[in-house]
């Protein structure tokens, strides 16, 4: 699942509530979530451990885990 596919089923606020949990801003957020920029590998678990792996890291950062 893509980090777009995972905040379609969320109620609005959602990107705020996980920007702020992962203690980073929803204008970073919003361009990890754009693939404008690629989140760094703390970050990418951070996220996957966020959603309860529902979006993977090796998803947000193929170059480094690979996408199986």
């Amino acid at each position: 699942m893509t980090l777009q596919e995972y905040f379609e089923k969320l109620p609005r606020g959602a990107k705020v509530k996980m920007a702020k949990e992962l203690k980073i801003t929803k204008t970073w957020l919003s361009l990890v979530l754009n693939n404008k920029f690629k989140p760094s590998p703390v970050l990418a678990m951070a996220i996957q451990e966020y959603t309860r792996e529902a979006v993977k890291a090796k998803d947000l950062r193929p170059d480094i885990w690979g996408k199986k």
